[in-house]
């Protein structure tokens, strides 16, 4: 089985993008970031065409995830627990039979916390990224295979961007962001990349300034697994040749495969 996480950066913008992307990478479950679209206007049908469910957490014109699957959901939850007044999609849960045990999947898009001396900014990651981690607990107690796929907006270390020194003040780099995601994998989860190898790879490169043909990239996407999906895990990598293409998406989709 073949899992993936991908921010789009626009549905509409990069709906052909991912069409495409789906029909050569023939993924069984995708969790997708930033859609930026309401739910009533997700363009579902070309890809429920393909044969995937879909279901989605949207808002209009920010923000926004969805879970792409090939098999059946049989439950959904929207919306990060722990604060009744976050208005802001980022967070979907699809749970999913496969054999005999259950496979819980989400897709989330951490806040990036930019600029750091606003409260509204930096302090809402902070607090969403400590939300996160009671959540994960909770949820660890199931012992049920669990895959946190998404933007992190987390740069781990500093092999994970192509120059430390320039992300040294940033949101995505600050110690504060580092320790937190170090915390949630000390719950038992494990990085299904670095599970795997331990070279560069990196999954965003800005518009601005050439980042993609320089190579000035950093490693922000992450595919998180429990230790009951530890095991499962047979490989992962980046599809970074999909920066490539005609109206690319920031992003490029990571993804893994699971035996199941």
């Amino acid at each position: 089985m073949k899992i993936a996480s991908w921010n789009i950066n626009g549905i509409k913008a990069r709906h052909d993008v991912l069409i495409e992307w789906l029909r050569q990478a023939e993924p069984d479950i995708v969790g997708l970031q930033e859609i930026k679209s309401i739910d009533e206007n997700f363009p579902r049908e070309e890809i429920e065409d393909l044969g995937y469910n879909v279901e989605t957490h949207g808002q209009k014109g920010f923000n926004g995830v969805a879970i792409l699957s090939r098999l059946p959901f049989d439950e959904v939850n929207r919306g990060l627990p722990g604060n009744d007044e976050d208005e802001q999609a980022r967070f979907i849960e699809g749970v999913f039979t496969v054999g005999e045990r259950a496979l819980r999947f989400v897709s989330l898009y951490l806040p990036n916390g930019n600029p750091t001396d606003d409260p509204r900014k930096f302090d809402y990651k902070l607090a969403w990224m400590d939300r996160l981690h009671t959540w994960a607990k909770i949820r660890l107690d199931l012992e049920e295979a669990l895959i946190l796929a998404g933007d992190y907006n987390v740069i781990p270390q500093g092999e994970d961007c192509w120059d430390p020194t320039v992300w040294e003040s940033d949101a995505l780099f600050r110690q504060e962001t580092r320790s937190r995601f170090e915390a949630l994998k000390s719950l038992g989860f494990s990085e299904a990349l670095r599970s795997c190898t331990d070279e560069r790879a990196y999954t965003f490169w800005d518009y601005q300034a050439g980042a993609w043909p320089k190579n000035h990239g950093i490693r922000i996407d992450h595919l998180l697994l429990s230790p009951e999906a530890a095991p499962m895990l047979l490989g992962c990598a980046v599809d970074s040749y999909v920066r490539d293409w005609e109206k690319p998406s920031d992003h490029v989709p990571i993804w893994a495969s699971i035996g199941v």
